[in-house]
């Protein structure tokens, strides 16, 4: 069984804990869990959930990232991923520095086609290939902007910065994500695509949804909508459309607010029944099956397991399905499972999502707590969990 390191995320919501100078009981009293609830966190009993986690950040006012210890960046240096982050850093910090002349630049069509090929590498979790080769796109793509602007190298420039934020979210680099979404709102703005804008809103709303922040989360859902044209019937609008409600739908519950949350998830709904199976309509995974997924992290995040683990079991996932959002299924189900007391069964979804997507579920916070919750539950760990534990260096 692998030895337990004083080193998670319950030491860490200690140590903010008194440096902001609060005992337990006063810190308890500022988040929605109870006292024992917060002990049996900092002590290691129980996993810190990413909910649990962005209420705590939120009561002290730090980035989640400080209690969570993201990046990983000992798990990075051994995946050789680390080292793809500085230059795609430095890629969005070309925006506004006109044509460079050194730059030679693959054609319009080329680059376009390339974007597109970038957004498929994350959705199928082939991060380290589309780190790799992010960088050279976005400087292509920026200098081609400055030197021959149209409105279609505007969006693939706009799908690129998208391209950089997924990969430093996924990675743990928030702050870069930050960055990735500003750049997004300048292509947007240029390509005068209100859809561009509008998802730019819903992933900003997601990082509102990680720190804690819902209600500032909820508006940027509902600016996200005010973007959009309400009469636009277009495919991409309405998949847009969709999706702001699915993000709508996890704040909301995350805020306690159930009604809102069912509300998002209905409409989203309707919006799926006109679009079928609209995943590839800006990589969005928007589809009816998605919207069953959200419908079961609405009730993971109520706190509802039994009513999550009934729609859990009933969603069956096709094979167009992303192997992200595969992987992402199956760590919700985990903690779901494991929130039940069913540790083999977690032990079981947690193995399906490090098949389908290593990369993805070993920087994943949820999937790295699950684990270790079921290290801390388990009398004597089996061999897969110990495999798991040292995997992502428990």
């Amino acid at each position: 069984m692998p030895t337990r390191s004083d080193d998670h995320t319950g030491t860490r919501i200690k140590e903010q804990r008194r440096l902001a100078g609060l005992t337990q009981r006063v810190m308890s009293d500022r988040i929605p869990y109870s006292y024992s609830w917060l002990t049996q966190v900092e002590c290691g009993a129980r996993p810190a959930s990413v909910d649990f986690v962005a209420a705590v950040a939120q009561a002290l006012r730090i980035d989640v990232t400080v209690l969570t210890g993201q990046p990983y960046v000992t798990q990075m240096q051994e995946d050789r991923l680390a080292q793809l982050i500085r230059p795609i850093r430095e890629s969005l910090d070309l925006y506004d520095l006109g044509d460079d002349l050194q730059v030679t630049t693959r054609t319009a069509a080329e680059l376009i086609a390339v974007a597109g090929e970038l957004c498929a590498h994350v959705r199928a979790t082939h991060l380290h290939a589309a780190a790799a080769a992010l960088p050279d796109v976005i400087t292509e793509l920026t200098v081609l902007c400055w030197r021959s602007p149209t409105t279609e190298v505007w969006r693939a420039l706009g799908s690129a910065y998208r391209t950089a934020h997924d990969i430093a979210m996924k990675l743990g680099y928030y702050d870069l994500s930050t960055i990735a979404l500003d750049r997004l709102g300048w292509a947007a703005e240029r390509a005068a695509d209100p859809c561009l804008a509008a998802m730019r809103q819903y992933f900003r709303g997601l990082v509102y949804f990680r720190e804690g922040e819902y209600s500032i989360g909820l508006r940027l859902v509902r600016s996200g909508h005010s973007l959009l044209d309400p009469g636009e019937s277009s495919r991409a609008a309405l998949t847009v459309a969709g999706q702001l409600h699915l993000g709508g739908s996890v704040l909301a519950a995350r805020a306690g607010h159930e009604n809102l949350a069912a509300e998002h998830i209905a409409r989203a709904r309707e919006y799926a029944d006109r679009v079928g199976d609209a995943s590839k309509v800006h990589w969005l995974n928007f589809s009816p099956v998605n919207v069953a997924l959200h419908e079961m992290s609405v009730a993971m995040e109520m706190r509802q397991y039994d009513e999550a683990l009934r729609q859990a079991k009933a969603i069956r996932l096709p094979a167009s399905v992303a192997t992200s959002r595969r992987a992402h299924y199956a760590i919700d189900r985990a903690r779901v499972e494991m929130e039940l007391g069913r540790g083999e069964q977690s032990l079981k979804a947690l193995w399906a999502a490090r098949r389908a997507a290593p990369e993805q579920t070993r920087y994943h916070p949820g999937a790295r707590e699950t684990i270790r919750g079921l290290v801390h539950l388990s009398r004597q760990a089996p061999e897969p969990l110990r495999n798991m534990a040292a995997w992502i260096g428990m």
